[in-house]
């Protein structure tokens, strides 16, 4: 019998828009925080020949929104939350971009002011805009160009979509676009794109909901109801054919390959599927890849597969080994290629579907256990799918899905329907 999750949700939208999550948990005297906004890179404009994009906005503000606001001083965001024992962070997504903060309850108040204060009235001043802009810029060069195998999801995302297609281009986004915005795009992008009608606030922890709502009412209430932008309907692309191939030569500790696939949008019963098919095809020790390249034929330091849930038409699949010291990457991809076939002829087992359904169970009550992760995944799934209660039956939902699903799901992955990615290292 699969679990029973019953998280308490309660749902509100106030008049400016803004939709409500509140889940009370009294197990604890802390609360979380948690704040998406319907923005990520997906939503950035993408430049032509003649003319910038607007790429690495979103990322951007992930920066910009600390930087101070009409009663708030830059930097003072951190050092109030923290003073308070607060833990506060944020990343940007090609669906979304999330802020948010797990402290003693006592805090509750301040995390919703200061929240509520930069949405209304974020500093966007050249001053931020142009330090922010060269922190953006550091980030890249110490985390995508200065580091092995750095440059790979960026690779990898040309591979599987049109430089024009909303998830062509990486969250990092263009550095050529951000020296060419002005002052003016960076506030167009977020009197567009930051306001109350286009966020989810998620409240989890040790208050009432009445107690949860008069406070986020108070502090967010005021704020003015503005339209927010129209929502994208990206259709799905097809599979990928002919078989797109991208090889660097770079200094890496070792040969490595790449396969991506388009899969099927989140939130639908076959992303779910073909994502049960990557973790029996290539998640743990347990997986048919590691077992066959790691182990048996000891051709590759590593082998694995992941899937990358989106909801603008496609989500993404991953195929991966590192060679072990010399073999061959043709041999390598070789074996890939041979595993995949051998799910998709055969289908997985019920042994193998059951560890599948057991491993995406411990990890979804791992992430639920505490609160910051319960309030970021309730955000999610309100902001992305409609309903934060997809919490409570997801694992059921995983349950539900049989062997001939996963069979038929993991065509996705088949060798025809990839794109690759090498990388040879650069010899001495």
């Amino acid at each position: 019998m699969p679990v029973e999750l019953s998280y308490p949700i309660h749902r509100h939208r106030l008049d400016n828009g803004l939709r409500v999550v509140i889940s009370p948990d009294h197990a604890t005297p802390t609360v979380a925080v948690n704040l998406w906004y319907d923005v990520g890179s997906r939503h950035e404009q993408v430049g032509t020949d003649d003319s910038p994009g607007r790429t690495g906005f979103a990322h951007l503000f992930e920066h910009l929104m600390f930087q101070g606001s009409a009663h708030v001083a830059s930097g003072d965001h951190f050092k109030l939350l923290q003073a308070a024992g607060a833990s506060v962070n944020a990343t940007t997504w090609f669906d979304r971009t999330n802020y948010f903060e797990a402290l003693p309850v006592g805090g509750l108040e301040l995390a919703l002011w200061l929240e509520a204060d930069r949405m209304a009235s974020l500093a966007v001043t050249a001053e931020n805009f142009e330090t922010q802009r060269d922190v953006v810029k550091e980030e890249k060069r110490q985390r995508y160009d200065n580091v092995p195998y750095g440059d790979t999801t960026e690779r990898l995302i040309a591979l599987t979509f049109d430089r024009d297609h909303p998830y062509g281009h990486t969250t990092i986004g263009s550095m050529a676009d951000l020296d060419a915005a002005e002052l003016a795009d960076v506030q167009a992008f977020f009197h567009k794109h930051y306001m109350a009608s286009n966020a989810v606030l998620t409240v989890v922890g040790d208050v009432t909901e009445a107690e949860a709502l008069a406070l986020v009412t108070k502090h967010f209430g005021p704020l003015p109801t503005r339209t927010p932008p129209p929502q994208l309907h990206t259709p799905a692309q097809p599979a990928l054919s002919g078989i797109p191939r991208d090889e660097a030569v770079a200094v890496v500790p070792a040969d490595a390959i790449h396969f991506s696939h388009r899969l099927p949008v989140r939130g639908t019963a076959e992303f779910d599927a073909a994502d049960l098919a990557s973790t029996i095809l290539g998640h743990g020790a347990s997986s048919r890849l590691h077992r066959r390249l790691v182990r048996r034929d000891e051709i590759a330091e590593s082998a694995s597969s992941s899937t990358m849930s989106l909801i603008g038409g496609n989500s993404i699949g991953f195929v991966s080994a590192r060679c072990r010291d010399g073999q061959s990457l043709e041999r390598v991809e070789q074996v890939l290629v041979e595993e995949i076939d051998r799910l998709i002829t055969d289908g997985p087992t019920e042994e193998e579907l059951g560890r599948a359904k057991a491993t995406f169970a411990r990890s979804w009550l791992q992430a639920l256990a505490q609160i910051d992760t319960r309030a970021d995944q309730m955000s999610g799934h309100a902001l992305l799918e409609g309903d934060a209660g997809l919490v409570n039956s997801r694992i059921a939902t995983i349950e539900a899905i049989d062997l001939d699903a996963v069979a038929a799901a993991a065509s996705h992955f088949h060798p025809d329907r990839r794109a690759v990615l090498t990388y040879r290292k650069e010899q001495a």
